[in-house]
């Protein structure tokens, strides 16, 4: 199985860098919250050498989960890069949260990655457990990523070995059970009086040999039970599987003829279509038990990681351009070739600052270095996106991160990983490259963020701090989004969900020092006249020497959507001096936008200026501006005004059990179910209009009625008017009630 000599990342003095890009493999560790991630990656890091004792996420003693968030809270928040070495190569884990707030952080390990392990629990439902982790594995696929699958918890499993990697093939594999084929079956031990039967052991369906741990140490055991019929059934699914893929086609006729086809053969057909992405196998993964060197698994995963899937040389780097767009050359996988890396994470050290995991794509970066850091604008829900930064960087000190540990490091090659710190101004997302050659990477795609989470500085000396600690936080997690609302006037950064929501909060207030208080999130709403209506404003006022003397009549009409205040003069015979009309629109326009009825914008009206007084010394410019806002008063006091909110659009993908209940739940929000479309994997599309506030929290509500496996979008579509009993219940109490959300 090769040399198992290894450097210990987190040993004293300086790290040897990874060798050649051939000598690298970046995994990364996906699966939904629960599954064992981290302990398994304690599992790989113990049997490497590169840990002494296995460390329990319950005891908050992992090398992955670090964070002091992560401790308390008793689950990854955060991406963590934990290098081993195995066989004469560099295995990069990177172990990423298994919970949907945390997307930003899984898919910049999927960025950083090659490969990816697809961590199941048999522990959890296998229906819901495969659903969560469906669309993980479609983006995978449509990058051709090779993925296995590793099942663990399977010492109290709700769901049967082979069920379970069969509800894994139909999910994960397009309907076919039989698409996910496990290389080893389970030994399980006596059953004790808890009913649990512990993991003893593997079998091995190609050597037929069963790997024993039942002494606490890996043993090799001659055949036995070669004729029991679900090893023969799995061999012989499993061999059919290998041979499909093999590049070799008289492989199958020999097979069927009843030919032996040798071990060495299968292994090697076996590890060329991992690497190619074009098989998936089962692989079966246990915890050490306590004083023992190795978890089961453990040796024979590490073996798959450095045979079976691809080196970064063997990928396709990501495509580039120049910083205006401008087609360039593919890169390459060379430490010899222009500098092109990627800032996959950063975070805030509080001794040394801003510090960056980089992954280097080709060339290789150097301490002390100037490089070109350029990155993509980031759009808002608000508005436009960001401009698009650049500059050129000086880069600090390169360490080889093991988990929270940091080892200098004094370089890193095309393939590998490091942190960089004093990356000043980098974002997450940034590409850097050579200062005398700039390029941009594409952008890797994230979802929105679509739950509010308005914040406001607790105290004045929280003033001048919020907003750089706002603009830090954002710049680390390109999962979140930051608004400055023109409407409402509210700070709102947009998030994953609640507990993204609340991770946010704590970094905000542990990581910069900001004390902030949360408000209810505030949709802005509109006003608009139903009716025609008229008003008179009158505005005279003599208090000594010149007065204030203005009079004007208006009458204001509806319009149609999108049609803004329109503003028509009408006088007739001079009664309103021409210096004084635009007076009366900029105080019109002036109140509209302060509201008529609750404080809301009033939008979508024609208002006309039809007659008028003016005195010849008190009249103007002010009075006459007063004298409109009074008339526009006036006219919505004595006619018909509605309030409008925003409708959005929405398409929610749930399966298909889920359906009845999501229609009735968004009916429920006054939403209007328009179509459904049938999605690939048993899942349906549901498109609806529902008011925007009534959506605020829909990402938890959605994730509790489809336990985790429905998602959504949304899009502004209108302003529609609002129910009246709701509109009369925020002109009462404006800012409360049904507009906040």
């Amino acid at each position: 199985m090769g040399d198992r000599s290894h450097t210990h990342p987190g040993a004293a003095g300086r790290t040897t860098a990874a060798g050649p890009p051939g000598s690298v493999r970046n995994v990364a560790l996906v699966g939904h919250s629960g599954s064992g991630k981290t302990t398994l990656v304690e599992a790989l890091a113990l049997t490497a050498g590169a840990v002494n004792r296995a460390g329990r996420v319950e005891d908050g003693a992992t090398v992955s989960d670090h964070d002091e968030i992560e401790r308390r809270g008793g689950r990854s928040v955060q991406l963590s890069l934990v290098p081993v070495d195995w066989a004469g190569c560099r295995v990069n884990l990177l172990d990423t949260p298994g919970y949907a707030d945390f997307v930003g952080e899984l898919r910049a390990g999927l960025r950083a990655a090659d490969a990816a392990l697809f961590v199941v629990s048999a522990a959890q439902e296998a229906e819901a457990v495969a659903d969560t982790t469906r669309a993980l594995w479609e983006e995978c696929a449509v990058v051709g990523m090779p993925r296995a699958v590793v099942l663990t918890h399977l010492d109290t499993a709700r769901t049967p070995f082979d069920e379970l990697t069969r509800v894994c093939g139909r999910v994960l594999g397009g309907g076919d059970p039989d698409a996910l084929l496990p290389l080893y079956l389970p030994v399980e031990g006596p059953r004790g009086p808890d009913g649990r039967a512990p993991l003893t052991g593997l079998t091995g369906l190609l050597t037929r040999r069963i790997l024993d741990y039942s002494s606490g140490e890996r043993r090799e055991l001659p055949p036995g039970g070669e004729q029991r019929e679900e090893l023969l059934g799995a061999r012989a699914r499993l061999i059919e599987g290998i041979i499909a893929e093999s590049e070799d086609e008289t492989l199958m006729d020999r097979y069927l003829g009843g030919g032996e086809i040798d071990t060495g053969t299968l292994v090697r057909d076996l590890r060329r279509a991992v690497a190619s992405g074009s098989f998936h196998p089962v692989l079966v993964a246990a915890p050490a038990a306590p004083g023992a060197r190795q978890g089961i698994g453990t040796v024979e995963l590490l073996d798959l990681i450095t045979t079976g899937f691809p080196a970064p040389s063997e990928r396709v780097v990501p495509a580039v351009t120049g910083p205006d767009g401008g087609a360039r050359p593919a890169p390459v996988c060379d430490p010899g070739a222009p500098l092109l890396a990627e800032v996959v994470k950063t975070a805030s050290d509080p001794y040394v600052g801003r510090v960056a995991l980089v992954r280097v794509f080709s060339g290789t970066l150097r301490p002390d270095e100037t490089v070109h850091v350029c990155g993509h604008g980031v759009g808002s829900p608000a508005g436009g996106p960001r401009p698009r930064h650049e500059a050129d960087v000086r880069v600090g000190a390169l360490t080889a991160p093991f988990g929270k540990q940091q080892r200098p490091l004094d370089s890193c090659g095309a393939g590998d990983l490091a942190c960089v710190s004093k990356l000043t101004g980098a974002r997450t997302g940034d590409t850097l490259s050579a200062s005398g050659d700039p390029l941009l990477m594409e952008p890797w795609t994230l979802p929105d963020p679509l739950m509010p989470l308005a914040v406001r500085a607790h105290g004045q000396a929280d003033e001048d701090r919020l907003s750089q600690g706002l603009s830090r936080l954002v710049a680390e997690d390109p999962a979140l989004r930051l608004e400055r609302n023109p409407d409402t006037h509210q700070v709102v950064l947009w998030c994953m969900g609640e507990a993204h929501t609340d991770v946010a909060l704590e970094r905000l207030r542990g990581r910069y020092g900001v004390q902030v208080d949360t408000e209810p999130h505030r949709v802005p709403l509109r006003e608009t006249f139903a009716a025609r209506s008229a008003g008179r404003g009158r505005h005279v006022k003599q208090s000594g020497g010149h007065g204030q003397y203005a009079v004007c009549e208006i009458e204001v009409e509806p319009l149609e959507p999108g049609s803004g205040i329109v503003f028509a003069d009408e006088v007739a015979g001079g009664s309103v001096p021409r210096q004084f009309v635009a007076s009366v629109e900029k105080g019109v326009r002036a109140q509209a936008a302060r509201g008529v009825a609750a404080g809301y914008p009033l939008v979508d009206v024609r208002v006309t200026l039809l007659d008028g007084k003016a005195h010849a010394v008190d009249s103007s410019d002010v009075a006459f501006q007063a004298a409109g806002a009074l008339a526009l008063r006036e006219a919505a006091a004595d006619g018909r005004v509605e309030l409008l909110e925003p409708v959005a659009d929405m398409a929610v993908l749930v399966p298909d059990d889920y359906v009845g209940a999501v229609m009735g739940d968004l009916s429920g929000r006054r939403g209007r179910v328009v179509g459904t479309e049938q999605a690939a994997g048993g899942r349906t599309l549901v498109r609806a209009e529902v008011p925007e506030t009534e959506i605020g929290g829909y990402t938890v509500d959605l994730r509790s009625l489809t336990h985790g496996t429905g998602r959504f979008d949304r899009a502004y579509a209108r302003h529609e008017p609002m129910p009246p009993q709701l509109a009369d219940r925020l002109r009462t109490s404006p800012g409360t009630a049904a507009n906040q959300a």
